[in-house]
This record gives C-alpha cells, structure tokens and sequence, in this order.
C-alpha cells in the first residue's frame, strides 16, 4: 500500500490519541467528558503536526529531488512524460528514478569508452595502412630523381612498383569513402528484380584468372534450376558477391574449390559461399567484420586487398535488412551466409 504524508498522519494521530486515553483512563477522577475532549484535541493536534513535519520536512523535499531527476531523465533521455510511472510514495519515486537515471548515465559512459577506443584504434589503422602504400611510393620515386632515372631498365621498374603503390592507396581511400557513406545512410539502396545465377556467374568469369593461377574451380548449386530472383540492389549485391568469392579463392588452398550455393527459405533466398581452405580459428569469428581487421596480417597483407572488404560487405547487407553469418573449422574451410528477399 502506498503511503503519502496525510496517511502517515492520520495513523499517527490515532495511535498517539489511542495511547494519551490509554494514560488518562489510570488517573482517578477523570470523566468521559474529559477523555472524549482530551482524545479529540489529541488527534487533532498530532495529525497536523506529524503532517506538517512530514510534508515539509521530508516530502516536500523528496518531491523537489524527484522532480530535478524528473526533468534530467526526461531531457537526457527523451522519456515521455506518459511513461513514468505514478506513485504516491516519493521515497520509492526517488529510488526508481536514481537507479534508472543511473543505469543508463553508466551505460552511456560505457558506450563512449567504447567508441573512444574504437576511435584510437581506428585512427592507428587508417595511420598504418596509409602510410605503407606511401612511403612505398615515396621511395621509388626519391631513388628515381637522385638518378636512378637515367637507367631505362630501373626506371620502368621503379615507375610500375609506385604505379601499384598509388593504386594500392587509391583502392583504400575509395573503400574507406564507400565505407563512410554506408554508415552514414548516404548511400541509397536502388532495390530492384536481380537474377543471382547470372550475377554469379559473371563474377566466376571475372575471377577466372585469378582462380586459375591457384587451380581453384568455382561450383553454383541451387535448389532449383534456372534464374534465382531476389529483390536487391544490383551494384551493391554483386560488390558482395565479388567481395566474399574473391576471399574465398584468395584464402583458399590451392587446388581448392570454392562453391556457391541458393537455397530457398519461405520468402527468401538462403546464399552461402563455402571453401575448402584452412579455415579460420574460433578466437577471430566474433571480429571479422571490423575494419582493418586481419587474421593473419603479414599473409593478408601478401594476398592484397584494404582490409575494408568484409566491413562494407556487412554495411551493404544491413541495408538489405539482411545479416551474414560466418561458420568456419580449422582445416576445414569457411563459410559465410546471408539471406535476400526472393522476388518471383
């Protein structure tokens, strides 16, 4: 039961009139006259002062400090004044508000921590892979100009090594730009009818060299024969596609096989694409997706690539409302899922 100040009182009142009659019934000589008047001017007199304490003192103040928090909460957090629950009680008022407007002041904190080391990382990352495609370059060119030019054979060598170099750091700045946009909702997602056989295919054509110089062979396997139609966006889509095939010949064996596979799902299409490659170990699942993030840096780094792939591969798919999801065993392969709307 809820207690408010005059409640309070009132009980007061009455055990305190209940124990003065109590007193006066021992003393000889008193009247009922006497005790009906003492009893009345007892309750009287306690219930407005036992109210007048408690209101001033203790509620009144209570209500003031339930009322800044009030407002604190509602401002921070946008709380609609309809959501906060009544009670007459301010001292459990003020209970519940503390630790709510507590909780979420620490889960805030929380948050910010996060994304401040997020940041630093970030930042060294961007620092580092920056700096490795332009000092590359940088060298190439110094040793060119303090003469190294005059020497056709060098030149050209020299030239093709900052070429790729230049290429290298043009392909990061583009991903980190694509990347930036995504997150932002800057880019918009052109939703239309996409055949996946045929977006697959195009992309084993275009990867054919690439797989061949590993004697990697590209199998499609699909639930039923003939186009798969979903609804996506068609640039986007085939970025995602290329993007995971491509990781798939690259981190692959050699002699491997990588294989795409559409299976229906009620009103969806369930992709995979599987290798058969060394697999990725479990401690490194759960951070695939983060930019920059690599499970072996100095055989990535090798294979090429910004570090950025699978991070936009996420962006894009979150755009589609779709999540992708990544099973792998060591020494076992790797494969990646998601699912897209199927649009018959």
């Amino acid at each position: 039961m809820s207690l408010s100040p005059r409640l309070i009182a009132l009980l007061l009142a009455c055990l305190i009139s209940a124990l003065t009659l109590a007193f006066l019934t021992f003393v000889e000589g008193v009247t009922s006259t006497m005790l009906f008047v003492v009893g009345i001017s007892s309750f009287v007199i306690s219930f407005f002062l036992v109210f007048y304490a408690i209101e001033l003192l203790v509620f009144r103040e209570v209500n003031k400090m339930y009322k800044t928090i009030h407002k604190l909460k509602i401002r921070d957090f946008n709380i609609s004044r309809k959501s906060i629950i009544k009670n007459t009680n301010p001292f459990k008022k003020l209970n519940d508000e503390i630790f709510v407007y507590v909780a979420r002041k620490q889960k805030e904190i929380d948050e910010l921590k996060r994304l401040e080391l997020f940041r630093r990382e970030f930042l060294a990352d961007v620092s580092h892979e920056l700096k490795t495609p332009i000092f590359a370059a940088q060298g190439f060119i110094h040793t060119l100009i303090d003469g190294a030019v005059d020497d056709e054979k060098v030149r050209d060598k020299f030239l093709a090594k900052a070429a790729r170099s230049l290429d290298g750091l043009d392909a990061l700045v583009k991903d980190l730009v694509a990347l930036s946009q995504l997150e932002t909702g800057e880019v918009r997602m052109n939703f239309e009818r996409v055949d996946l056989t045929h977006v697959t295919q195009d992309i084993f054509e275009q990867l054919e060299k690439i797989a061949h110089a590993k004697q990697t062979s590209f199998q499609l396997k699909s639930s039923h024969a003939g186009p798969v139609w979903v609804k996506a966006d068609a640039q986007r889509i085939t970025q995602v596609m290329t993007n995971l095939i491509e990781n798939a010949v690259k981190y692959g064996n050699e002699n491997g096989r990588v294989q795409v596979n559409f299976e229906d799902d009620k009103k969806s299409v369930l992709v995979s694409i599987r290798d058969d490659g060394p697999g990725i170990p479990p401690e490194h699942l759960s951070r695939i997706f983060e930019r920059f993030y690599r499970v072996e840096k100095s055989r990535s780094k090798d294979r090429g690539g910004t570090g950025l792939g699978l991070a936009i591969v996420k962006h894009i798919l979150n755009a589609h409302k779709a999540k992708i999801s990544v099973m792998s065993k060591v020494d076992r392969g790797t494969t990646f899922r998601f699912k897209l709307e199927r649009m018959d």
